[in-house]
């Protein structure tokens, strides 16, 4: 069995590729996929060259967590049924080529413990079901958690604040490039420069930007916190003595559970939480260097998807 996948060959050479699949055991699902997620935070540095050392890094490697498809074989074990169309967030079934994060393929090979079955009617808009998770893992729900400052209006910074707003809470967004200001549905989107308010009592960022702190922590009221929910490729500080004055806390919001996915998944169900408006552009699979390229380059681009449906 194999598969077309992205390679990332080495930073900033992308292909498309056939790849042998590992075999499938009891545990595990065979899923074409459908639709797969571009991020432009992991996956920018992956493809940038510029994601800090980890386990398991290196090239050359398939990227992607961000895929839907539907279950065309599924063992005993697996806890699946062929036919459902799961959420997938990554696989390691590449043989020698890296799965970082696996789910850039036509067909993948995973445990049936990892493959999410959500209502088919959701279509494309379940790739967006990890950057939900990892939004909804900043506050998971508790309307005392939600950020009253976001910075960043990209895919995860309207999650954020669509979670805040479902919570209760009143966020502002900062945003610096204009063309990224649209599309807010009951909070405000700022120029950071238009916003007089220095008393924050959360601030989430989702910049990216290793040199913001001391920024952020100048906006901050006595005892607030600063929470990072961006992915940072270079070493941060601040200056230590207005983060005293302040009593400043700061937090890191790792990577989303699997109960935060399985809470999402509930939001989004129940219609409570909208995905529209979130997905922008789209490419075939064929085009995958062109649609890396405007994915990290465009600021219009807020979530490029690549349609695999038609690649097998």
């Amino acid at each position: 069995m194999n598969t077309l996948a992205v390679v990332l060959e080495r930073p900033e050479h992308l292909v498309l590729s056939r790849l042998d699949l590992d075999e499938a055991t009891e545990d595990d699902v065979v899923v074409d996929i459908e639709w797969s997620g571009i991020s432009t935070g992991t996956e920018r540095l992956l493809w940038s060259g510029r994601m800090p050392a980890f386990p398991g890094m290196g090239y050359p490697l398939v990227p992607g967590y961000e895929s839907v498809g539907r279950v065309r074989d599924a063992g005993s074990r697996s806890g699946a049924r062929v036919g459902d169309r799961v959420f997938v967030p990554g696989s390691k079934c590449f043989g020698e080529v890296r799965g970082l994060f696996g789910g850039a393929a036509s067909t993948v090979v995973l445990p049936g413990t990892r493959a999410l079955a959500f209502d088919a009617g959701l279509g494309e808009e379940g790739v967006l079901l990890a950057l939900a998770a990892t939004a909804y893992h900043v506050g998971s729900g508790d309307p005392l958690r939600q950020p009253d400052l976001i910075v960043g209006h990209g895919v995860l910074g309207r999650m954020l604040a669509r979670l805040a707003v479902l919570a209760g809470a009143a966020p502002v967004v900062w945003e610096t490039d204009p063309q990224r200001r649209a599309g807010a549905v009951g909070y405000a989107v700022l120029d950071p420069t238009d916003d007089p308010r220095r008393n924050y009592t959360s601030i989430c960022d989702v910049s990216g930007d290793s040199a913001i702190l001391d920024a952020l922590v100048g906006r901050l009221a006595p005892g607030g916190e600063i929470v990072l929910a961006g992915f940072y490729d270079e070493r941060m500080s601040f200056a230590f003595a207005p983060a005293f004055m302040r009593e400043a806390r700061l937090r890191i919001a790792a990577q989303w559970l699997p109960q935060d996915l399985v809470e999402v998944k509930q939001l989004i169900e129940s219609g409570r939480l909208m995905l529209s408006g979130l997905i922008t552009h789209r490419a075939d699979p064929t085009e995958a260097d062109h649609a890396y390229r405007t994915a990290f380059g465009d600021p219009a681009c807020l979530k490029m998807v690549l349609d695999w449906r038609s690649c097998r």
